[in-house]
This record gives structure tokens, C-alpha cells and sequence, in this order.
């Protein structure tokens, strides 16, 4: 562990993995973008772990060291007038801690995969 830094775990999810963007909406800093909150999307990357923002900008210790994902949304699942095409897509690199297991399979707001 580095000097107010925590040691980081292994990833908790894989490529090609649904998750969930969580729909927390909390009153500090926060590198999660309100128009993906709630919604479900694709690991297409697993990156490096990285320095949690939010912990940084809140200078809180020690600041955690997250994986960080790139996840596919289906832009017709994200805004209500998004392109007509299926295939359009929009990726949000995202900290673990965002994100949570998506169990529910029939949900129409998925990434492309």
C-alpha cells in the first residue's frame, strides 16, 4: 500500500459482463455521469486500477485504488430522442464502486453486445 492509498483488488467483473450503473446521487464529487445512473450497460474493458476520484477530491484517507471499467450503453437506452440505430453506443469508463451486478437479463437497456 502507498502512503494513503489502499492496495488494489482484483477485478470483480469480466468483459462482456452486465452491469449497473448505481443511481446513487451523492452531495460531494463524483466522476459518474446522471445520464448513465440507474442504467445497465456491457464491460468492454477491464483497465488498470486507478485512484478513486471522488476519494481525492473529498480528501479522504486513504483514497481507494479501484479497477476501472469501459461499459457500452445503448444510446437509445440513455435519452429519449438517441439515434434510431441499434448499433450506436456511448462508453463511460467507470470506477467499481459504481457499478453492481446485473441480474436482470430482459432488461431492453443494455449495451450492444
Amino acid at each position: 500500500m502507498t502512503a494513503g492509498r489502499t492496495t488494489a483488488a482484483a477485478p470483480a467483473f469480466d468483459v462482456g459482463q452486465r452491469v449497473r450503473v448505481r443511481a446513487a446521487d451523492p452531495p460531494h464529487h463524483t466522476r459518474v455521469p446522471r445520464y448513465v445512473r440507474g442504467h445497465t450497460g456491457v464491460v468492454r474493458v477491464v483497465q488498470h486500477a486507478c485512484p478513486l476520484p471522488d476519494d481525492e477530491a473529498r480528501r479522504r484517507l486513504p483514497v481507494r485504488v479501484l479497477p476501472v471499467y469501459t461499459v457500452a450503453f445503448a444510446a437509445g437506452g440513455l435519452w429519449a430522442k438517441a439515434p434510431a440505430d441499434p448499433r450506436d453506443e456511448v462508453l463511460c469508463d467507470l470506477w467499481e464502486c459504481y457499478l453492481e451486478n446485473d441480474n436482470n437479463h430482459d432488461n431492453n437497456d443494455q449495451g450492444n453486445s
